[in-house]
């Protein structure tokens, strides 16, 4: 067995949505399989009441979803910076904060690592957004030391970070041939993240890579939100949302808000949110709407919606054909559609302000579009088709390079290793 002096730093990807795992062994990072073969793991939690048992990644998922009772948790990372982070939560053990849950996600990535190396590493690297949260440095490193508290809380002794975009830079790096200056784009499930960055083999082995790096740039921004705005679109109308009363207000929007969001999904299920929406019915002209809504709540199927929507944006965007959300669980036979024009108009506005992210990043490095070898992508949603049709118009002429949408990060966390900095 490894002495823990022999073991490799390991890089962890915490996602919003997924996260991933890799090792530098011999000089060459690779992806570790923690779900099976899987090298992902979909950063969710569920808390099993009836066996008073903690699963993770898709496991999790399938639990709740086919009607264990308990609690599901995901996109912990958006709590990051948030007054949320040190609050507790009630678990079948107990109260618990979400710095602590987050703790214990990260532990069970330890040990599956562990299950692959030999041994539980104690050194790791851990990716960030640019920005945590937009334009509030104290909450920024507040979102940081929390996620420093959670890692040492896992067990983990030498705690370093590196910004997500810039990790991407080295994977990309062990891809080319010659020097390049290569815009990355990081489209994760919380941020959209931008680095302009020199690479080349010459570079690689130097241990101080900080003159290479021409700017950074980032805007809160990512999948969930596009999820979001998707699920207020062609979904929630469907509960009563923009649904106007007999006097002519609209229903009252908050729930709607929160029941498209996965990390407030569960605040709704309490008893209080329930008699609450209970209570809107009078705002309601076709109570049919609200029925539906109850059933939701009642039955526990907003992260189902969730996950449907989520997998209704992929499906159209990978066809670029339209795609039907079934929403049976709220009502039998119901649904909805997503096309890619719809999705297309509905993430227009998001769109836009993350192209301008994008540019901000190229001129703050001092060059234009046109000075760039390439534009690198990574994150999950940066396959988005509507995202990708955007940046092609933008960026005319340049280069649009898919790299590895949910193991590229990681993998240049691994990279990083050598260069890390203490926390």
């Amino acid at each position: 067995m490894p002495s823990p002096s022999s073991l490799p730093t390991i890089g962890i990807d915490f996602g919003t949505s997924n996260s991933a795992v890799a090792c530098r062994v011999d000089g060459v990072a690779r992806l570790l399989p923690i779900e099976g073969t899987a090298t992902t793991l979909p950063t969710a939690i569920f808390f099993n009441a009836e066996d008073r048992t903690t699963h993770f990644g898709r496991e999790a998922v399938a639990l709740y979803l086919s009607g264990v009772e308990g609690r599901l948790m995901r996109s912990l990372k958006s709590l990051l910076g948030s007054a949320l982070m040190q609050e507790k939560t009630a678990v079948y053990d107990g109260l618990v904060s979400f710095e602590d849950i987050i703790a214990r996600f990260l532990r069970e990535l330890a040990v599956r690592a562990g299950r692959e190396l030999g041994r539980i590493p104690e050194q790791v690297v851990i990716g960030r957004p640019v920005h945590f949260v937009d334009d509030d440095s104290k909450r920024d490193e507040r979102a940081e030391e929390s996620l420093r508290h959670a890692a040492r809380a896992a067990g983990f002794r030498d705690v370093a970070f590196q910004l997500e975009p810039i990790a991407a830079a080295f994977d990309y790096e062990q891809r080319i041939t010659k020097e390049s200056v290569v815009l990355i784009v990081d489209i994760g499930g919380g941020t959209s993240d931008f680095t302009v960055v020199r690479v080349g083999p010459d570079r690689a082995a130097r241990t101080d890579r900080s003159d290479d790096v021409l700017a950074t740039s980032g805007v809160h921004i990512g999948g969930t939100d596009f999820d979001q705005r998707l699920n207020l679109d062609r979904v929630m109308p469907q509960l009563g949302f923009r649904h106007h009363g007999p006097q002519g207000r609209e229903v009252p929007s908050k729930v709607f808000f929160e029941l498209s969001s996965w990390h407030l999904i569960n605040w709704l299920y309490a008893a209080k949110a329930v008699r609450q929406a209970k209570e809107l019915r009078t705002s309601y002209a076709d109570t049919q709407l609200h029925d539906r809504l109850m059933t939701v709540l009642e039955e526990r199927h907003g992260h189902r919606i969730a996950a449907t929507v989520e997998q209704a944006k992929i499906d159209a965007s990978v066809t670029d054909a339209p795609i039907s959300i079934d929403l049976s669980c709220a009502e039998p036979g119901l649904a909805a559609t997503l096309s890619p024009a719809d999705m297309a108009q509905q993430l227009s506005g998001q769109l836009e302000n993350v192209i301008a992210s994008a540019h901000a990043c190229v001129k703050r490095a001092g060059l234009r579009s046109g000075d760039l070898d390439a534009i690198y992508l990574t994150g999950g949603s940066s396959a988005l088709r509507p995202f990708q049709h955007a940046l092609r118009k933008s960026f005319a002429g340049v280069n649009l390079v898919e790299g590895d949408l949910f193991g590229g990060v990681a993998t240049g966390l691994a990279c990083a290793a050598p260069q890390r900095r203490r926390a």
